[in-house]
This record gives C-alpha cells, sequence and structure tokens, in this order.
C-alpha cells in the first residue's frame, strides 16, 4: 500500500496576521497584519487601504508616504514618533497614543503600560483591570471613566482629570500626581496611594472622603486607603 503523502498545502504556511511583514507586493483583498510590530519601521509607498491593521504596534514607524483610507487601526499603538500621511485623522482612527480620541473606549484588563497617552481623551472609557504602569497620562481626559482594579504604578498623571471617574482598588503607588484632579472622583474606594509624588496637596481633600472608602482595605497591596495616604 503506498504510504499517503504529506500534507503541503499553501495554507499551512500562511503566516499568522500578527507575524506578518508591511507587503512588498500586491495583494488580493484586504492585508491583515492584526496584532503585528512594526515599530520603527519605514513602511514607504504602500497601499494599506483598508488593511486590518488592530493591535499592530506602530510607534516610531513611519507611514507618511501610505494610502490607509478604511485601514482597521483600532488598538494600533503609536507613539510621538510614529510619522503620519498628512491630513490623516489618526486621533480619531481608534489606535493608541498620545491625543488619541477613545471616549467610551472598551480596554478592560488591557496592557498599556508604558504607553504614551498624554493629552489623550479617555472620557467615559471602560479601564477597569487594564495596566498602565509607567504610563504617561500627563493632561489626559478620563472624566467618567471606570478605572476600578486599574494599575497606575509610577504613571505621570502630571494634571491628569479624573472628573467621576471609578478609583476603587486603583494602584497609584509611587505615581505622579502634581496637579491631578483626583478630588472629584466618584470613589476611590480601597484605592492605594504609597509612595506617590505630590500628593500633599491632594491630601488633605482626599481624607475628607468618607470613611467607607478610606477604610477599605485593598487586597493587592494589603492596605488601606487611609493608611496609604498617612503613610
Amino acid at each position: 500500500m503506498t504510504p499517503a503523502s504529506p500534507i503541503t498545502s499553501l495554507a499551512f504556511e500562511r503566516p499568522t496576521p500578527e507575524q506578518q511583514k508591511p507587503p512588498v507586493n500586491s495583494h488580493e483583498g484586504p492585508f491583515d497584519a492584526r496584532g503585528a510590530d512594526w515599530r520603527n519601521l519605514q513602511l514607504g509607498e504602500l497601499d494599506l487601504s483598508k488593511a486590518r491593521l488592530c493591535r499592530v504596534d506602530l510607534r516610531g514607524a513611519d507611514l507618511q508616504s501610505c494610502q490607509l483610507e478604511g485601514a482597521d487601526l483600532r488598538l494600533a499603538r503609536y507613539d510621538s514618533h510614529t510619522i503620519w500621511p498628512h491630513g490623516f485623522d489618526f486621533r480619531s482612527s481608534g489606535a493608541i497614543g498620545p491625543q488619541a480620541r477613545l471616549n467610551g473606549a472598551f480596554l478592560n484588563s488591557a496592557d498599556l503600560s508604558g504607553m504614551d497617552l498624554e493629552e489623550a481623551s479617555l472620557m467615559g472609557a471602560y479601564l477597569s483591570g487594564a495596566n498602565l504602569s509607567g504610563a504617561c497620562l500627563r493632561g489626559a481626559r478620563l472624566a467618567g471613566a471606570d478605572l476600578r482594579h486599574a494599575l497606575l504604578r509610577g504613571a505621570l498623571c502630571e494634571g491628569t482629570r479624573f472628573l467621576n471617574c471609578q478609583l476603587d482598588y486603583v494602584d497609584f503607588r509611587y505615581a505622579e500626581l502634581n496637579n491631578a484632579d483626583i478630588s472629584s472622583a466618584g470613589s476611590i474606594r480601597g484605592a492605594d496611594f504609597s509612595g506617590a509624588i505630590n500628593l500633599d496637596a491632594l491630601r488633605a481633600s482626599l481624607l475628607g472622603r468618607p470613611f467607607k472608602e478610606l477604610d477599605c482595605w485593598n487586597p493587592l497591596t494589603r492596605r488601606t486607603t487611609r493608611e496609604s495616604l498617612n503613610g
């Protein structure tokens, strides 16, 4: 009996979307590179019209000569070094980066550690459980956002606006809080401010919050909000 021939279908040899490199030739249908790492790449004159680029890391990438009409950039990452085509409205594209307009975005449990979100608009965004450790949130607008159980360890929150935010159990340890508007937050129950920088200007108003917020135990940091403010 003749042994079966090994399967050699090209379908099994194609890279997954996150392994896709930028296309060098024409391709059939929308190019799919979801989740790919294109950091610091010079992308030249690529036609990425209607391409599936959600979650692609574009930090430091040069896209100034690319065609991006209709491209899906939801949750793609960019920074101040990303170069976009002239006139392209990257701020409203659904991508994440400085000055991004992400009002009402669903970012629950997202890993945004170290991201540059300076002056981003995240009003009403869902960020519960998100990791924003070391992120730059300078001047960001977070009014009405849900940040319960979020990690902001070492985050730069200079001038960040937390109006009516849910900050229950947020880890603010060693965050920079210069001129941050936290006193107007909806709740700080169980939040930990241990080691936060420039906390003195906020301490008195935060200690005036209801006891049910201040005396709530944070299971991650193993202290109450009151203890973290007095420490």
